[in-house]
C-alpha cells in the first residue's frame, strides 16, 4: 500500500483520475465527502492512497485556494480571457465582466485579442494594460504574440474562455498544435451554439496545466459568478488607489459626490471603458439578494 499527494485530470463516470508520483491512477472518493456535502474538482490537490489490489481512494482534499462553479474548477493560477476585435466585434464589457469574475476568485486574468490582422487591437490591449492586467494580440496569419502568450502559462494552471467565434480553438492550436483533436471538436460544437457536457480535463503542457473547458463562455461567467455590490470594487484592482478618500465612507464609485475613483475617470487615469462595465455589473447586482449568489 502506497500513499500519494495529486492532482486531479480529469473526471468521468464517478472515477477520478490523479496524476502524482508520474503516474496517473484511477481513484474513488471515500464516502465521508457525500457526508460532508463535498465533492472532489478537477484541479484538487488530493492524498490518495494505493493499495495492492483494488481501487486507490481519494482520502483527503486540500484547501483550494479558489474554485469555479462551471466549469467546475480548483486551484486556477491564470483565466486566458479570449476577445476577437472583428467576426464578432469586440464587447469590453464582456472581457470585463470575466476579469471581475477572475480577481474575486484570486485568479490572474489574461486578456487576448484575437484577429488582430483584421482590425487595430493596440488601444484594446492599453486598456487593460494600464489597469495592470496582462493584455495581448494574436493573429493566426503570422502568430503574432504567441511567444508573450505562451510565457504566461509556464508553470500555470490557465483556463481558456471565450464565446463562439472568437478564435480560442485556433489559440490553443497555435500554442499545443498536439491539442488539434481536442479543440477541433470543441469548436465544431460551438460552432452549432450546442452546450457539451464532455469533461473537463487538464492537460499536462509547458510546465503547467491547460484546462480543456468545453463550453466555458461569457454564460457562465454571467449565470454562476455573479458579485456581491459591496465587493464588487474590488474586483476592479485599478479602483484600490482611491479607497478611503472619497467624500463620504459609504461611496459606491458609482456617482456619487466626492469620489475619487470618478475624478480618477474623468482625468484619464482610469479607463471610461472600466467604470463603464463597473457601473452596470454594480446596477445589475444591487437589488440581488446574497442567498441568489452562489459564490
Amino acid at each position: 500500500m502506497e500513499q500519494h499527494t495529486g492532482i486531479i485530470c480529469k473526471i468521468t463516470g464517478g472515477f477520478y483520475y490523479v496524476e502524482a508520483a508520474e503516474s496517473v491512477y484511477e481513484c474513488k472518493a471515500r464516502g465521508v465527502f457525500r457526508k460532508r456535502g463535498t465533492s472532489p474538482l478537477v484541479g484538487d490537490i488530493v492524498d490518495i492512497t494505493v493499495p495492492n489490489d483494488g481501487y486507490c481512494s481519494i482520502d483527503r482534499i486540500h484547501e483550494r485556494r479558489n474554485f469555479l462553479v462551471r466549469p467546475a474548477l480548483a486551484n486556477l493560477d491564470n483565466l486566458m480571457i479570449i476577445s476577437s476585435v472583428r467576426e464578432p466585434d469586440v464587447n469590453l464589457y464582456l472581457v470585463d465582466k470575466m476579469t471581475a469574475a477572475a480577481v474575486s476568485k484570486d485568479i490572474t486574468p489574461i486578456v487576448v485579442f484575437t484577429k488582430s490582422d483584421l482590425a487595430s487591437v493596440d488601444s484594446y490591449v492599453d486598456i487593460y494594460r494600464r489597469v495592470n492586467i496582462p493584455a495581448y494580440a494574436f493573429s493566426c496569419m503570422d502568430n503574432r504574440g504567441l511567444d508573450e502568450i505562451k510565457a504566461e502559462l509556464k508553470g500555470k494552471v490557465t483556463a481558456f474562455c471565450g464565446n463562439s467565434g472568437v478564435g480560442k480553438s485556433t489559440l490553443l492550436n497555435a500554442l499545443f498544435p498536439e491539442l488539434e483533436l481536442q479543440t477541433g471538436e470543441i469548436s465544431e460544437k460551438l460552432g452549432r451554439g450546442r452546450h457539451t457536457t464532455r469533461t473537463v480535463e487538464l492537460f499536462k503542457k509547458h510546465g503547467g496545466y491547460i484546462a480543456d473547458t468545453p463550453g466555458f463562455s461569457t454564460v457562465d461567467i454571467e449565470r454562476f459568478e455573479l458579485i456581491r455590490k459591496d465587493e464588487l470594487k474590488f474586483a476592479f484592482p485599478e479602483f484600490e488607489d482611491y479607497f478611503g478618500t472619497c467624500q463620504f465612507n459609504s461611496c459606491n464609485h458609482v456617482c456619487e459626490k466626492g469620489c475619487k475613483v470618478l475624478d480618477a475617470v474623468s482625468d484619464g487615469v482610469i479607463p471610461q471603458s472600466r467604470h463603464d462595465s463597473y457601473v452596470r455589473m454594480y446596477n445589475e447586482v444591487k437589488d440581488i439578494k446574497d442567498w441568489q449568489i452562489n459564490n
